[in-house]
């Protein structure tokens, strides 16, 4: 499968270092570059790429807004985070935008074609301590105490918080569970509500934390 990618950072070098790294596998095709968020939200709208490798620190718009705007579009493209920034401070809110992977630039050379790849079947990729990182993180939210087991979900409940998690939106869902968006919708909405979950970073978390979600390790 040849996978159509858009390459944003805003060095050039490190663009160029890129393509020649993915255009060597024979199994990505780079379909546009950008050097900035606004480029690239411009360019995924037109070029409707599988993936954006996206960098985040960049002048004006940074890569998290770009990330963000881009999920929000309503096409099937998929974000996938490459930043020098370490992932203790960055994953979450990459999640929050809509990033289906995050992965270290030091990592790129052994570690990025198997990340392209896997976004582009669906899959996340994150770092082996992204559960330890979301579980940390919404702990020091909860009260002390013991909390109420949450109500079972459905097969299908399951089955849309796992598409979501993976980075699939509504309508892509819809049509791997043979279902309209409005009622794939319903099922998320549901299950937010049974699991007492707000946002993605909340869906991630539970299907890391149930198995439903695996990180790059068990891949």
């Amino acid at each position: 499968m040849m996978v159509k990618a858009l390459l944003v950072d805003d060095h050039a070098v490190v663009r160029a270092g890129l393509r020649a790294l993915l255009e060597a596998s024979g199994r990505v095709d780079i379909v546009g570059e950008a050097s900035s968020g606004e480029e690239a939200v411009t360019k995924a709208r037109k070029l409707e790429p599988d993936i954006v490798i996206m960098d985040l620190a960049m002048p004006g718009m940074d890569g998290i807004q770009a990330t963000r705007r881009i999920a929000a579009l309503g096409i099937e493209t998929k974000v996938l985070v490459l930043t020098v920034h370490d992932e203790d401070e960055f994953l979450l809110p990459a999640l929050d935008a809509g990033a289906s992977g995050f992965l270290n630039k030091s990592a790129a050379d052994t570690d990025l074609m198997g990340a392209v790849e896997a976004i582009a079947r669906g899959h996340a990729y994150l770092p082996r301590r992204a559960a330890a990182l979301i579980a940390r993180r919404e702990a020091r939210r909860r009260r002390a105490g013991r909390q109420a087991e949450p109500e079972p979900l459905s097969d299908r409940e399951r089955t849309v918080i796992e598409l979501t998690a993976r980075g699939f939106s509504a309508a892509e869902a819809g049509r791997e569970m043979c279902l309209s968006r409005k009622t794939v919708e319903g099922y998320i909405s549901r299950a937010k509500s049974k699991l007492g979950l707000a946002n993605r970073r909340d869906i991630v978390r539970f299907a890391l934390e149930s198995g439903l979600l695996r990180t790059e390790a068990e891949e």
